[in-house]
């Protein structure tokens, strides 16, 4: 099937312009969904716009920004680069950008050494310090409730039990609420389900 016919279904084509990707290019995974008038592209389309536009406790460059890490985690470079541009659309600067994609590297680094741990459950290995620099966790441009809520988003799709335990925690000491916590792991997980898709 050919680009132009996949991308005469109104309600992929209006998603697609929602993202801010008019010009993307159609995957097998795309074209059989689209080729089968499949009802999980409208499901799609309404998930994501709930978590991108309707959210009770994350406002709209919240919002972004955790897409944003979720693409960035997801090495997804055409919806890292929509997300960046909407979310300075929405009142990102460029530090909050860097920050987000720092974090989301900084995640990466600690869901592998603190998964090893927890599944290794070995004194000598919980008892080494850890020996990773993380300033950037001490006085974070997006302020530490939300630093620590995109951890916490980031280490929920890498799956690490012991990181989404300790950001869980932080996150509710700074001030944040579990809907919050509930809302923010429901985009990534919403996000995540989007990349699959379109990837």
């Amino acid at each position: 099937m050919s680009t132009t016919v996949t991308l005469q279904n109104e309600t992929f084509q209006n998603l697609l312009l929602e993202l801010n990707i008019p010009d993307y290019e159609p995957t097998a995974n795309v074209r059989a969904l689209v080729a089968a008038e499949s009802r999980f592209i409208k499901d799609l389309k309404i998930n994501v716009g709930n978590v991108l536009n309707n959210s009770q406790y994350l406002n709209r460059k919240e919002a972004l920004l955790l897409a944003l890490a979720v693409a960035v985690n997801e090495k997804f470079s055409l919806l890292q680069d929509a997300f960046a541009g909407v979310a300075k659309d929405a009142g990102a600067s460029e530090a909050e950008i860097a920050e987000i994609i720092a974090c989301t590297s900084l995640m990466n680094t600690n869901n592998i050494f603190y998964r090893f741990r927890h599944f290794m459950q070995k004194d000598f290995y919980s008892n080494q310090p850890a020996g990773i620099k993380m300033s950037i966790m001490a006085n974070p441009v997006l302020g530490k409730e939300f630093f620590e809520l995109v951890s916490l988003v980031v280490s929920s799709i890498n799956g690490c039990e012991m990181c989404v335990s300790s950001h869980e925690k932080s996150v509710l000491q700074h001030g944040s609420s579990e809907s919050r916590v509930l809302e923010g792991v429901k985009l990534g997980a919403i996000i995540k389900g989007l990349i699959t898709v379109l990837a």
